[in-house]
């Protein structure tokens, strides 16, 4: 038979014991999770290059966005004013026609043939019929020419209006590739505050002694392949040592294809703003050994970074955040191809 019985509820001493055994587990489990490890100061110098590393992608998004912008307010600019005479010249034939019908009403709006059988000069009624005739011939021209006006301005501002909309779409795209910019510098810079003094000294003398080492490069008797290119080359040499800012063009301060764009400009030489826009001009070079020096080099996939061949397997370019134009091996990063302006 079944008992009954109820179960022995288990003694003081053994709920202690339980229940200072699940409070030590507690405690552990705590203090294993205060104990993870802080990263390494090589860990977070991997980490903050590989936050500018995406920040330097959105910084040539950013650019592409600013360098439309520019172009569509060009745009507008241009097609405002295309309105505005427009609408200057639809006025002035509204006063022809106006000068017209005038005339029609003082010569009188008889019937032709009474006017003809009433006038004691039939002679000078003639003369007036036919100029008559030609202000009606003008009327209808004036008339045809103000309606052709009214569809070109009406198509001309409607152009605009397309215009200005891409235009605020555009810049709704830079306001945010910039808040993407600055979001990765901060939280590079974030990362770097979590260093110890001595720490963040150590990166900052490692960066000093690659500037140091960039005034030392060899770069061999390397040729340029162009007056253009050792003009644009020359140009870049004389601005080593200037910092790297996003969106920056010169002449104090560069980004990349600022960089690129702005020594070439000194060449009088134009070329695009953004570093995947300079990879689409002149003549492709896929082997390392085929560049010649103040040839344009790109790295990366997408094409994000860019700068100049300087010979010798070195490079010339503005690197990013926290760096300045200096040379460096062009195996610091992984090269797609040169381009020969």
């Amino acid at each position: 038979m079944a008992s009954h019985r109820r179960p022995k509820q288990p003694g003081r001493a053994r709920v202690t014991v339980l229940t200072a055994t699940a409070a030590a587990a507690v405690a552990l489990t705590s203090q294993t999770a205060q104990a993870d490890p802080k990263p390494s100061k090589s860990e977070v110098k991997a980490k903050v290059d590989k936050l500018y590393e995406e920040a330097e992608k959105a910084t040539e998004k950013f650019n592409g966005a600013q360098e439309r912008q520019d172009k569509l307010q060009k745009q507008v600019d241009a097609l405002q004013d295309k309105v505005a005479r427009g609408q200057g010249e639809l006025n002035e034939l509204r006063d022809s026609l106006g000068s017209v019908a005038s005339a029609q009403y003082r010569s009188g709006g008889m019937d032709p043939a009474l006017q003809l059988l009433l006038s004691s000069d039939p002679d000078s009624y003639l003369d007036k019929a036919s100029t008559l005739e030609q202000l009606g011939a003008k009327q209808a021209e004036a008339i045809a020419d103000i309606q052709a006006k009214q569809r070109t301005l009406a198509q001309q501002r409607k152009e605009a209006q397309q215009t200005l909309g891409d235009l605020a779409d555009t810049r709704t795209l830079l306001g945010g590739k910039k808040r993407e910019v600055q979001g990765k510098l901060a939280a590079a810079q974030k990362l770097l505050n979590s260093l110890s003094a001595q720490e963040r000294a150590e990166i900052k003398e490692e960066e000093t002694r690659a500037n140091r080492t960039s005034q030392r490069a060899d770069l061999g008797k390397t040729a340029s392949a162009s007056n253009r290119a050792a003009a644009a080359f020359a140009a870049g040499q004389s601005k080593i040592g200037t910092p790297y800012v996003y969106g920056a063009s010169g002449p104090n301060s560069f980004d990349c294809s600022g960089f690129t764009s702005w020594a070439f400009a000194q060449a009088n030489v134009s070329i695009p703003r953004t570093s995947q826009a300079q990879a689409n001009i002149g003549q492709r070079i896929y082997q390392q050994s085929d560049l010649k020096q103040g040839d344009l080099v790109f790295f990366y996939n997408d094409l994000h970074h860019v700068g100049f061949y300087a010979g010798n397997g070195q490079i010339l370019h503005s690197p990013r955040t926290g760096a300045v134009v200096r040379y460096e091996s062009i195996n610091n990063m992984p090269f797609q191809f040169g381009v020969r302006v």
